[in-house]
């Protein structure tokens, strides 16, 4: 059932990125493509290929095997390119979710193709090049192809004849893909450091046949490119946007020029693809193959002058690689890889200046971490196939958990603000909310507003504690609960987490305009005063902000969530009035401030209740699942395969520290009773 799932969640995934682009206007589809093919564009017209508004940005080669396209019709050469893209991609997940290194369990292999197809549709890259009609899937699926062909000691047991033909072939699609892509020449030097030098002599033949065979074709073209422009430096947008995520890209951004930057640049290149070639030849001798292309790959990426979106691919394969000697480490890596591959980088860092040049550059700094940094493990390592355990009280990985809460907070702004906005939507909801308190006679919110505008002190100490401590408090406890009460920072922080989405599938199904926002009312803004209903204006968050998610109320939500905690984690009485007090205090605050209604505030307290249920019903189904493993293992071992379970779900089922884990089974009184367990008393007492 869950392999039919996936392999839905890939087509549908492969549907909707070929609708997005054959639905857009003829003039927005493909826009490299046809710009170099239309009835203007340099493959069509006579002269230089490098001249003109849209000049091509590829080798002369990839200019010659492209020109035949001119002569088909753009309308059906639009559906036909869409498709054939599609049908490199699928080539390209089929051909890496096979090179996995042995030992392969059954299931593994299952779930392998289609979780590579839904990574590669959804990464930016495959985006990118759908979007700009792009060749950068085939160089991939050349290189892949020729470097696992003769490679893979799982078909050695042909005959020798055929294996050295097998080799040739190989070098020599990395060579076409060499003369398509110059970066991945890389891969020669790796055939020959691995002792496949018939392979790596036909790959640099081959390419430079095809190299040849340009300079012959377009002489002119073929100077410009490679002489004037160095192997194309220059071609395209600035060399200096963000989107070119190159060595070279990234020290023009850090402001160097000229001289000083070509002798560091070369010096770094240079450094990076020896130690690529270094470690890729360690990995492919373990029988690592694509592991090792992936480093040969995000080494590539480094050290090209350009390095476009589209031709950011390789990082992706990098996810394969094993890292870390504990199940809670294993996930951070691929989790990583995946997050740079599909998010935009601001998505990874907080909106800080100091963080900027990391978000700015997050590809890059993956592709240098894959290539040249991170100690994957060889097949060889008693960790590779059995990682310690992380016991329910080992403390979660630290990156992982910043990289999930950033991520998700991330989430949360986008949903909150791309939430339906439709003022007169909102408006109707929120005179249903008035109305239904007016029957129940709950309708205090104008009292509360009232007195708080007429009132100096209250009213600013009211907009002080709205801006300061909805994520203060809740992030300070997450902070305590991570070094002091392990067990209990699990299972909080997966109620925390459900708690938000359920607040998140509100805001979208239910948009309500918040008392300050009601017409005719009297409601008073008391942070941004008196607005322009159809023009307002609330600063830094009028643009950032979705200001019709008011429904549940987060801010009641989460100081509920945190008077929880800190039930559980004191016995001291003056601790837990404080605690009880902060979401009486927020619901008084969100209603004087005009922000929220009182129904709002019953929405955040359902919703972290209903938070707390999932996270105990999450803890039942992993309870179940660890009590009926040793049975699966045992089944396992009978059928002569002892590792489905560990490899299929061990990674994550440690200490499940990539996914909001419920796991509160040390601390069994916590997650069942709501009182504080053993340890925690203790822990209250040493307090």
């Amino acid at each position: 059932m869950l392999l039919a799932g996936l392999w839905l969640l890939a087509l549908a995934l492969a549907v909707r990125q070929a609708a997005a682009v054959l639905r857009l206007p003829q003039d927005e589809r493909l826009v490299d493509l046809f710009a170099w093919i239309g009835d203007n564009g340099v493959l069509r017209v006579h002269g230089s290929l490098y001249d003109g508004d849209t000049p091509f940005t590829g080798t002369p080669f990839a200019g010659l095997v492209l020109k035949p396209l001119t002569r088909a019709a753009e309308q059906g050469l639009g559906v036909a390119w869409t498709f054939g893209t599609m049908l490199l991609v699928a080539a390209v997940g089929v051909v890496a979710a096979r090179a996995l290194p042995d030992p392969v369990p059954r299931r593994t292999a299952l779930f392998a193709v289609p979780a590579a197809l839904s990574l590669l549709v959804l990464s930016v890259p495959v985006r990118n090049t759908f979007h700009l009609g792009q060749t950068s899937i085939l160089p991939v699926l050349l290189v892949l192809t020729g470097w696992l062909v003769g490679g893979d000691s799982r078909k050695q047991s042909r005959g020798k004849a055929a294996t050295a033909l097998a080799g040739r072939a190989g070098g020599v699609l990395i060579g076409v893909a060499g003369a398509l892509q110059p970066a991945t020449l890389l891969f020669v030097p790796l055939l020959w450091l691995t002792g496949r030098r018939p392979a790596a002599v036909s790959g640099a033949a081959t390419f430079v046949i095809c190299t040849l065979a340009g300079w012959a074709a377009m002489p002119g073209d073929s100077w410009t490119y490679w002489i004037h422009h160095v192997a194309g430096v220059g071609l395209g947008d600035p060399a200096d946007a963000t989107a070119n995520q190159s060595l070279h890209g990234a020290l023009l951004r850090a402001g160097l020029r000229g001289a000083p930057e070509v002798v560091l640049l070369v010096l770094l290149v240079a450094g990076v693809s020896w130690l690529a070639l270094r470690r890729a030849v360690r990995y492919a001798r373990d029988g690592q193959l694509l592991l090792a292309a992936a480093v040969v790959g995000c080494a590539a990426v480094v050290a090209s002058p350009m390095a476009w979106q589209h031709q950011q691919l390789w990082v992706l394969p990098a996810v394969v690689g094993r890292v870390g000697r504990r199940t809670g480490d294993r996930l951070v890596w691929p989790v990583f890889v995946v997050m740079v591959m599909t998010l935009d980088g601001t998505a990874l860092v907080p909106k800080v200046a100091a963080f900027g040049v990391l978000g700015e550059n997050a590809v890059l700094l993956a592709a240098l971490l894959a290539s040249c940094a991170v100690p994957f493990l060889p097949r060889t390592s008693p960790a590779w196939a059995d990682p310690q355990p992380s016991g329910l009280l080992s403390r979660p990985n630290l990156m992982l958990e910043l990289l999930l809460i950033r991520v998700g907070y991330w989430a949360y702004s986008y949903v909150r603000g791309h939430a339906p906005d439709s003022r007169s939507l909102a408006e109707g909801h929120g005179d249903q909310i008035l109305t239904v308190e007016s029957f129940l006679h709950i309708d205090m919110e104008h009292s509360l507003n009232k007195l708080a505008a007429r009132t100096e002190w209250l009213r600013d100490a009211c907009d002080t504690y709205y801006t300061t401590f909805h994520f203060l408090v809740p992030i300070a406890l997450l902070g305590w609960l991570y070094v002091r009460r392990v067990p209990l920072y699990r299972s909080a922080r997966t109620a925390l987490s459900f708690a938000t989405l359920l607040g998140l599938v509100g805001f979208w199904l239910y948009p309500l305009a918040p008392p300050r926002l009601m017409p005719g009312l009297g409601y008073i803004d008391t942070a941004h005063g008196p607005q322009d209903l159809s023009n307002p204006d609330f600063g830094a968050l009028t643009q950032l902000s979705n200001q019709y998610a008011a429904m549940p109320s987060l801010h009641v939500g989460w100081s509920l969530w945190c008077a929880v905690v800190v039930f559980l984690i004191t016995r001291n009485r003056w601790l837990r009035a404080l605690g009880a007090l902060y979401p009486l205090l927020t619901t008084f605050v969100v209603m004087a401030t005009a922000n929220h209604y009182l129904l709002d505030a019953v929405g955040g307290v359902a919703v972290v209740a209903a938070g707390f249920l999932g996270q105990r019903w999450l803890a039942r189904i992993r309870g179940d699942r660890t009590t009926a493993k040793p049975d699966a293992d045992a089944e396992g071992r009978a059928d002569g395969d002892t590792r489905v379970d560990e490899d299929t779900l061990g990674d994550g089922d440690g200490d499940g520290d990539a996914v909001a884990d419920a796991d509160t089974r040390a601390a069994p009184d916590v997650a069942q009773s709501g009182a504080p367990g053993p340890g925690a008393r203790g822990a209250a007492r040493g307090d």
